[in-house]
């Protein structure tokens, strides 16, 4: 992998977030991808865990959001980036998080690992998960 190939793939996240349905899902994430929406959150395993997170994370295709990349590491099969999304009307927010990408052969991806960060006085629950210390 190449730091090249990391930012397609990261214009194709941010371009499906901005699509409806998850259909296309498949074209950045293997069929048996797992996808951790936090560091202490239980992952979800395989398209249809990932599309169902998804739908119940989005407002939808017209949410108002933008989204700024900067790429960290690239390391064999696995690329590190910052991401800064801010969120607009109805629910302004800002996020800054680290995502941890390792890809398969095929250059789709086979495990992602979100670290979100909050600024200070938000609310940094994860809305409607459960984390692995609270299922342990």
């Amino acid at each position: 992998m190449r730091r090249d190939d990391l930012e397609r793939w990261l214009d194709a996240y941010e371009r499906l977030w901005r699509t409806a349905g998850t259909d296309g899902l498949s074209e950045i994430f293997s069929e048996d991808a797992s996808y951790s929406p936090g560091p202490f959150e239980q992952p979800r395993r395989g398209l249809d865990a990932i599309a169902e997170l998804w739908e119940s994370e989005r407002l939808g295709p017209d949410e108002s959001f933008e989204m700024r990349s900067e790429i960290v590491a690239v390391d064999g099969d696995t690329g590190v980036a910052r991401i800064e999304v801010r969120y607009g009307p109805p629910r302004e927010r800002l996020y800054r998080d680290l995502w941890i990408v390792r890809f398969g052969s095929d250059g789709r991806c086979t495990r992602f690992e979100e670290w979100p960060f909050w600024p200070p006085g938000a609310d940094g629950e994860v809305a409607g998960h459960e984390s692995a210390a609270e299922s342990a």
